[in-house]
Formats: structure tokens, C-alpha cells, sequence
């Protein structure tokens, strides 16, 4: 395979390293992108010679995430075909055969942090910043991002899921989004050290990049992470509308920026895209990753389709296109999104042309398997 100018290949012994090279676009996903590191990844698996997978970004952003334009000019059917591809990949990385190695420098977001995220190292530094923005733009956190998020210590995961929050790279390790934090000036020097190593032993790996790890970076006074007793107090609630309320309640013994910012983010989010975030994050605790992926994949369908609502089409119209910041979402209050409109989310769609993606049985799970959660 000649890999295309979006995907470059890097060939070093029994070493294969993916560049995602989009970097004026920040290497934000194309379907053929998408469909070509699903192939490249299936051939490493199988090819004996190959030992370790790293995967990194162009420039200075790993990965931005799907691109959502490309949605808004195909067919709803068309589309659940490329979300297929795309959590097909997911999927691939995440019960990955051979050791992997995602390098995160910049920004990663969306599909681009399930790319990532799944991966078994997940080594961030000092630019990276993580986040989930989906419910501004109204959809949910998804590409296996119910099963990821659902396991950070306490409710921290229902908080960057529902708010879109920024994490840098010193938050990702402290809540467990990624496994190694190295600063800056090492990074370089640790990707010729896993050349140079030329071994796929995890053992090895993980001891190569501990090395040149910065085991506790200095969390930021401010940082998120410190309010995980508030976050747990408020996001444990069962509805959004209690998280609300818990959170107005802390803003009325606390005048706070942080709590004023996560009301203020939650009341502009779609309310529909916020139920149903929740109850996707809930269900995923539950879960493994491919179950979650599927249930993933008839709401990713459910929401392109637009029959229940069309908060995705207003959001992309308001953020992307119009660029007014001020998306009319309907339903328009969280009162008004019933239960059986969320449940309908969770279900087959009612398409005799429609099936749910079908995922191997794959016995590997890296994803996760050495967090410190």
C-alpha cells in the first residue's frame, strides 16, 4: 500500500509510525483517512514483521477530530456508512493486537481523541489539550467515548462529556485519560528511543517512556481536576436538570467562575444532546467497549437522520455556517425532551434497510488496561 498525503507511513526496522497530515486542518479526520488507517492498522496486525504502532499528528495538533462538514453534504444512510468505517477503527485500536503508542501533542478532540484514547499508551505533554465538545454542537460524545469517559475517578467523566471541557495534558494523566506525561523537549527524543528500541515488549515500552516521564506534571491552580468533590457531588445526579439545580446551589454559597462557566455552558448546549450524553455515559459503565460502540452507532445513525430532532443540522448551521453562536435548539428546554425521545435514541432504528454494526469478537482489550483509575 502507498499510504496518501494524508496518512504518511514511517518505516524504521520492525517500527511502523502513522502521521495523520492534514496540519493546516489539524489533521481533522476525511472518510479516506478514516478508511485507510483502518487498513494500514489490519495490515501491521497481520504482518509478523511488525512489532510496534505509533501513531502521531503533523505539526502541532494530533488530531481535531471527524470532519463534520462532510456529513452535512451526504444522505443519512450514507452517513451511518461512514460512521461504520469509523467505529470499525475505534474498535481495531481498541482491542489492538500488536503495542501501540499514540504521541498527543496539541489539540485532540472528538473522533481524534478516540483515536487516541483507545489506544494502550497515551502519552500527552505540555500543549496538548483533550475535549469532548459535542453537546454545543448537537450530538454526544461518542466513537467509544461512553465507554472511556464512563471511567474516570467518580463523575468526571459526565462533566467533560456534558460540557465540552478542556483538559491539558497534566489533567489527562491525573484523571487517567492518558498514561505517561513528557515534557516538551523530550518528546522528540523519546520517539528515536522507540525506534531505536525496535521491540513491541510492553514491558519495554512502558519502562522506555517512564524514563523520560514527568511522573506528577504540576496540575494549574485552577485545574478542573481539584474540583472533582464538587464535580462528583453535582454530576452524580440522576437527571440533568438535578445537576442544574446542584450546581445553582453551590453558585448561590460560592460565587465562582468555574461553576458560573459549566451552568452557563450547560444551559446553551442542545438539551436533547445533554439527555442524551448522559444516559449514554451512564449505560457505558455497564458496558464493554464494543457494546458501547454499537449502541454508539443507532444513536450516531438516529441523530443524522434527523427524524426525532434536528439539533445536529442547527448546530453545525450556527457554529460552522452561519457562524451566528446563537443555534436555536428544538426542543428547546431540557422539560420539554420526554423520555421516549431519549429512549428512541437507544433503539433500532425503524428502517428495514438499517442493521446495527457488527464488531468481531476480538480476545484483546488494551484500552484501559494499565490506567491508574
Amino acid at each position: 500500500m502507498t499510504p496518501t498525503s494524508q496518512v504518511l507511513v514511517k518505516q524504521t526496522s520492525n517500527v511502523r509510525t502513522i502521521i495523520l497530515n492534514r496540519p493546516q486542518q489539524l489533521n481533522a479526520l476525511t472518510p479516506e483517512m478514516v478508511s485507510e488507517l483502518l487498513e494500514l492498522l489490519n495490515a501491521y496486525e497481520e504482518d509478523p514483521s511488525v512489532k510496534l504502532v505509533i501513531i502521531k499528528g503533523e505539526g502541532k495538533a494530533f488530531c481535531a477530530g471527524g470532519a463534520v462538514s462532510v456529513l452535512l453534504k451526504v444522505s443519512w444512510k450514507e452517513a451511518a456508512i461512514l460512521f461504520s468505517t469509523a467505529y470499525a477503527l475505534d474498535y481495531l485500536i481498541a482491542t489492538y493486537a500488536k503495542t501501540q503508542v499514540s504521541l498527543i501533542r496539541g489539540i485532540v478532540m472528538g473522533g481524534g481523541a478516540a483515536f487516541a484514547v483507545h489506544g494502550r499508551f497515551r502519552v500527552v505533554t505540555d500543549d496538548t489539550v483533550f475535549a469532548m465538545p459535542k453537546t454545543a454542537l448537537g450530538l454526544f460524545p461518542d466513537v467509544g467515548a461512553s465507554y472511556y469517559l464512563s471511567r474516570l475517578p467518580g463523575f468526571f467523566g459526565e462533566y467533560v462529556g456534558l460540557t465540552g471541557a478542556r483538559l491539558d495534558g497534566a489533567e489527562m494523566l491525573a484523571c487517567g485519560l492518558a498514561t505517561h506525561f513528557v515534557p516538551l523537549e523530550k518528546f522528540y527524543a523519546l520517539e528515536d528511543a522507540l525506534y531505536k528500541a525496535n521491540t513491541g515488549n510492553p514491558k519495554i515500552i512502558n519502562n522506555i517512556i517512564h524514563d523520560f516521564s514527568n511522573k506528577n506534571p504540576k496540575l494549574k491552580e485552577k485545574s478542573q481536576f481539584f474540583r472533582l468533590k464538587t464535580i462528583n457531588s453535582c454530576f452524580s445526579r440522576r437527571t440533568v436538570e438535578e445537576i442544574i439545580s446542584a450546581l445553582e446551589e453551590e453558585a448561590d454559597k460560592n460565587k465562582d467562575d468555574w461553576i458560573s462557566w459549566t451552568i452557563k455552558t450547560l444551559k446553551k448546549a442542545s438539551p436533547t444532546s445533554l439527555k442524551i450524553s448522559l444516559r449514554s455515559i451512564r449505560t457505558g459503565r455497564l458496558q464493554g467497549v464494543g457494546q458501547c460502540l454499537i449502541r454508539e452507532y443507532r444513536m450516531s445513525c438516529t441523530v443524522i437522520r434527523g427524524k426525532v430532532c434536528r439539533d445536529f443540522f442547527e448546530g453545525c448551521r450556527a457554529l460552522l455556517v452561519d457562524k451566528d453562536k446563537n443555534p436555536k435548539w428544538e426542543p428547546s428546554k431540557l422539560e420539554l425532551v420526554s423520555n421516549q425521545m431519549v429512549d428512541s435514541y437507544f433503539a433500532p432504528l425503524d428502517d428495514e434497510d438499517w442493521t446495527d454494526i457488527k464488531l468481531p469478537v476480538r480476545p484483546n482489550l488494551t484500552s484501559y488496561a494499565i490506567c491508574k483509575l
